[in-house]
């Protein structure tokens, strides 16, 4: 079995169950292996944690790299896309809830997902036409994930594309 399935196996239970049902025998019971098996590649729970982390950050990086041209603003205006293909992206919708659950227990294991928002954030305000602007929507990205993360049916289709078209405008001023 491959780790993304045991990853994949791990975000169910954390999305049905809540963090105190992430055990090892549940997640190797949801993937169908052996608790042997899922040790094969994970060595303990917080291997697992760590590895739904990392998976969440270069996921959404990648995102932004194949989005983002190096033109002014394009670093925002890819954050916005990149959020909402993760949206309209099915199970990964909800990979980053579950990261951020499951490393809320122990700070060593939020810290990459800290480092990686400092990072998202922290870029240099000139980059946007409007600085504020950029910053702003950034923020409003965050805030949607989070809504998205528990109530993913409060936004339908059609208003998921609104306030992507009104984010992207927001930067253009």
């Amino acid at each position: 079995m491959k780790k993304d399935a045991l990853l994949d196996a791990a975000e169910a239970v954390l999305s049905e169950h809540g963090t105190q049902a992430l055990t090892l025998t549940a997640v190797a019971d949801r993937a169908g292996v052996s608790k042997g098996g899922l040790l094969y590649h994970f060595s303990s729970k917080e291997a697992l944690v760590k590895a739904l982390v990392t998976r969440v950050i270069e996921e959404f990086d990648d995102l932004i790299a194949e989005l983002d041209d190096g033109s002014p603003g394009s670093y925002s205006r890819a954050y916005v896309e990149a959020t909402f293909t993760v949206f309209t992206g099915g199970a990964r919708t909800y990979r980053r809830w579950s990261a951020i659950t499951a490393a809320a227990t122990d700070p060593e294991l939020a810290e990459p997902l800290n480092e990686a928002m400092a990072r998202w954030h922290g870029r240099d305000p000139a980059e946007d036409r409007d600085p504020v602007a950029g910053m702003i929507v950034r923020l409003a990205a965050e805030g949607l994930w989070e809504v998205m993360s528990h109530s993913p049916e409060v936004y339908g289709e059609a208003e998921l594309a609104a306030l992507r078209e009104r984010l992207l405008a927001l930067l253009e001023r």
